[in-house]
C-alpha cells in the first residue's frame, strides 16, 4: 500500500470534503439567472404606464404607508403614524399579486381553427369536452325557475357555489327548495361567500338547518385569516346530480326578478350545462368545498358516468388565484386577440389596464369591428364605473364603439368572437375578477348558440346610449376629480 503524500486526503474524504461544500458553488451563470439563454429577439410588451399611473401605484403601496409611519413615529407623532401603519397593514393584504400577459401572441390564432381550442385549453387547464346539452336563459322570469324545476328533480345531490345569497322572495323560495330535497334525503350543500352573501339572514339560515341542508361560508373574516380575506369566491353554480349545472352573471337575490323591464329589474343571462361538461363545474365546487369543510366529496351521486346529452363542444375555465394568473383573464386575453372579423362583449365593469387597450387596438387595426356594451347610469358601485369612465376615451380612441345600457343594471358577462365562439360566466373585465377572485366561465364552440347570443347582444345595444370621444372629453372638473379618487382603488374593482 502506497503511503498517502503529505498535504493530501483520502479520496473518499475529498468527496465528501466537495460534496458537502457544493452549495457554494455558483451552479448556473449570472448572466442566464433572469433571462432566457442563448437569447432570442425581444417581442413588443404591452402596457406602459403614464406618470398618472406611477404617482397611484406609489400612493398604493403598502411600503409607502409604512415608510410614512415609521418617519412620523420617528418625529413622536404616534397617533399619526398608528393610522398610517393600520393602512399600510390593510394594503399589504389586500393587494393582488398576479402576472399579467404582456405580450401579444405571436402566432395567428382564429376561433375557426382547431388551434385556438387546443391552445384555450392548455393555456388554461380546461379541456374541450363534448356531448352536452346548452340552454340559455334570459332574466330571471326564465331562469330561476328553470333552476328551481332542476333543483326539484334532483334525486342524488345539490350543490351550490355562491357569492349572493340574500334574504327575499327569492332567497327564501331557494332556500325552501333545497330544504325539501334534503328532507328527502337528497344531500344538499351550499358554499356560499362570507361577505357576498352576509345578508342571508336569519330565517333563511332557519329553514336551512332544520331541513337538514349543510350550508359552509367561504373565507369568513377573523383576524387571524386576513391574508385570505380579499380572495372572495365569485362563481354562481348550482349543479344538480352532477349532470346538470347553471352558472353565468345572477345570484339568488330580488333584483333578479323580472324580464329587465324596469330599472329595479336586473338585466342578466344564466346558461344551463346537461352532459359531461357538468362535471367541471361540480370539480370546482369540490375543490372549494374541501379547503372551506376538510370534507371530499366523492361517488355517483356527485361524480355520475358522462353520458352524451347533446352535441356542443364546452370549455368549463375554473379561474383561482391561488394560481396566480387567473384562468378567466387569460382566456378573455387570448380569444379577444384572435378575433377576425367581430368582437362583441358585454360587461358591467370594464375597467382596463395599458396592456388591454393596447390589445385593443392592434384587433381594430386589422380590421375587427369592436362594440362594447357597459352598465350605465344603473350601475351598482360607484367606484367601478367612475374607473370604468376615466378609461372611455383611450378605448374610444383604440377604436372600440362603446355603448351604455340605459333600462337598468346590466350585469350579463359574455363575449362573442366572429359569430362561432362565445364565452358566458361570473368573469368581470376587472382586475378583482382576473386577481383576486374565484370565478366561472363556459366557452361555448357552436355557431347556433352563438347566434343566439348575438342576437340578444343586437337587442340589448338596441336600448344603449352610444358615448361619442366629444361628449367624453366635456365631462367637467368635478366627474374628473371623481374618477381621479375612484382611481386609487382600481386594483380592488
Amino acid at each position: 500500500m502506497q503511503p498517502i503524500p503529505p498535504g493530501s486526503a483520502p479520496t473518499g474524504s475529498r468527496k465528501k470534503t466537495t460534496e458537502t461544500r457544493r452549495w457554494l458553488t455558483r451552479r448556473v451563470p449570472k448572466e442566464q439567472l433572469y433571462r432566457l439563454a442563448p437569447p432570442k429577439a425581444k417581442p413588443t410588451r404591452l402596457g406602459g404606464l403614464e406618470f398618472a399611473d406611477h404617482i397611484r401605484t406609489v400612493l398604493r403601496g403598502w411600503w409607502t404607508w409604512l415608510a410614512l409611519g415609521l418617519v412620523l413615529y420617528s418625529k413622536g407623532w404616534w397617533p399619526l403614524a398608528l393610522l398610517a401603519g393600520v393602512v399600510s397593514f390593510i394594503l399589504y393584504h389586500s393587494s393582488s399579486s398576479t402576472h399579467p400577459a404582456v405580450y401579444p401572441l405571436e402566432t395567428e390564432l382564429n376561433v375557426h381553427s382547431k388551434r385556438f381550442r387546443t391552445t384555450l385549453a392548455g393555456v388554461t387547464g380546461a379541456p374541450v369536452m363534448g356531448g352536452n346539452d346548452v340552454t340559455i336563459y334570459n332574466n330571471g322570469d326564465e331562469f330561476y325557475p328553470a333552476i328551481l324545476d332542476a333543483i326539484e328533480a334532483a334525486t342524488a345531490s345539490v350543490t351550490m357555489e355562491q357569492y349572493i345569497f340574500w334574504d327575499g322572495r327569492v332567497g327564501r323560495r331557494f332556500a325552501e327548495a333545497f330544504a325539501e330535497k334534503a328532507r328527502q334525503g337528497v344531500s344538499v350543500k351550499l358554499l356560499v361567500d362570507a361577505i357576498g352573501s352576509a345578508t342571508l339572514g336569519s330565517e333563511i339560515y332557519t329553514i336551512l338547518e332544520t331541513g337538514g341542508v349543510q350550508l359552509a361560508w367561504f373565507h369568513p373574516i377573523h383576524w387571524y385569516t386576513l391574508h385570505r380575506a380579499n380572495n372572495r369566491n365569485h362563481r354562481k353554480s348550482i349543479i344538480v346530480d352532477g349532470r346538470f349545472a347553471f352558472t353565468g352573471g345572477a345570484g339568488i337575490a330580488d333584483h333578479w326578478l323580472g324580464n329587465a323591464s324596469g330599472s329595479e329589474e336586473w338585466r342578466d343571462i344564466q346558461i344551463r350545462v346537461h352532459g359531461p361538461a357538468a362535471r367541471a363545474m361540480q370539480s370546482g365546487f369540490a375543490q372549494n368545498w374541501l379547503e372551506t369543510t376538510g370534507e371530499i366529496i366523492s361517488g355517483e351521486d356527485y361524480f355520475p358516468e358522462s353520458h352524451v346529452e347533446g352535441r356542443v363542444e364546452v370549455q368549463t375555465i375554473l379561474s383561482s388565484p391561488e394560481a396566480g394568473t387567473g384562468a378567466a383573464g387569460t382566456m378573455y386575453m387570448v380569444a379577444l386577440q384572435s378575433a377576425r372579423k367581430e368582437l362583441f362583449i358585454a360587461n358591467p365593469y370594464f375597467i382596463p389596464d395599458s396592456r388591454l387597450i393596447q390589445m385593443l387596438t392592434r384587433v381594430h387595426d386589422r380590421g375587427v369591428n369592436i362594440r362594447l356594451m357597459v352598465a350605465g347610469a344603473h350601475n351598482d358601485t360607484w367606484w367601478a364605473r367612475q374607473n370604468s369612465i376615466r378609461h372611455y376615451g383611450q378605448l374610444i380612441q383604440a377604436g372600440v364603439d362603446l355603448y351604455e345600457y340605459q333600462p337598468t343594471m346590466l350585469h350579463q358577462k359574455a363575449m362573442i368572437v366572429d359569430g362561432l365562439w362565445a364565452t358566458v360566466g361570473t368573469t368581470n373585465f376587472d382586475n378583482r375578477s382576473f386577481a383576486l377572485n374565484e370565478e366561472t366561465n363556459v366557452c361555448l364552440h357552436d355557431a347556433g348558440l352563438v347566434a343566439q347570443l348575438r342576437d340578444d347582444f343586437m337587442k340589448d345595444l338596441q336600448q344603449c346610449r352610444r358615448i361619442q370621444l366629444a361628449d367624453w372629453r366635456r365631462r367637467g372638473l368635478l366627474q374628473q376629480a371623481r374618477e381621479w379618487c375612484a382611481s386609487l382603488v382600481e386594483d380592488q374593482m
